[in-house]
């Protein structure tokens, strides 16, 4: 069977590899993995998301499908109020992602952990994701379904999405679910997008 990195635990043997990315002024010095989606290394997509945004003020953000932690970490980093909870079925990078806050200093404003350990209730303004689209559209919409009713009225996700993975139809889908969705941003073949819960 081949080994996803959005395999809940992968049996390729852990070895870390270091990863250096400047995000909105911040250097950041990270450690990836095996079994890790980017490993050595900051994935296009994701570099694209950072340089067409600017880092939320602030609030309790989620980063969804975290990896070893670079889109939350970064908002930690960049947004000193802001709190930020992340998520990945991959336990290996969530024992990163962790790793990662304590090296930067912000284990107290940034927590990873497995989508079964957030609380039924926990709420978010902003929800930031380069979203596991290979595991397929139905699962997708699925993931994206569970989550983004966790905004606030009025709450955005802004997502990294591969234009030739369809991101043009994952924007009209999501608008057709009830949040309008917005295209900030296109470069590298990928598109930036923002969806709005409505107030």
């Amino acid at each position: 069977m081949d080994e996803h990195y959005f395999s809940a635990d992968p049996s390729v043997a852990f070895k870390r590899a270091p990863v250096h990315a400047t995000v909105w002024g911040h250097d950041l010095d990270l450690t990836s993995g095996s079994g890790v989606f980017a490993q050595g290394r900051l994935d296009i997509g994701t570099a694209v998301l950072f340089r067409e945004t600017e880092p939320p003020g602030g609030g309790r953000v989620l980063d969804l499908g975290c990896g070893y932690g670079v889109i939350g970490l970064a908002v930690a980093v960049a947004a000193p109020t802001a709190v930020v909870t992340a998520v990945d079925v991959n336990e290996r990078a969530v024992l990163l992602a962790n790793e990662n806050a304590a090296a930067l200093g912000v284990a107290d404003r940034y927590t990873a952990g497995t989508p079964d350990g957030v609380p039924a209730d926990a709420a978010y303004d902003e929800i930031w994701s380069n979203p596991p689209i290979r595991i397929g559209k139905e699962a997708l919409h699925q993931l994206l379904l569970t989550w983004l009713p966790r905004l606030v009225p009025g709450g955005r996700a802004v997502m990294v999405v591969g234009k030739n993975l369809g991101a043009d139809s994952l924007q009209r889908w999501l608008a057709e679910q009830g949040y309008p969705t917005a295209r900030l941003a296109s470069a590298k073949g990928f598109r930036v997008l923002e969806s709005r819960r409505p107030a």
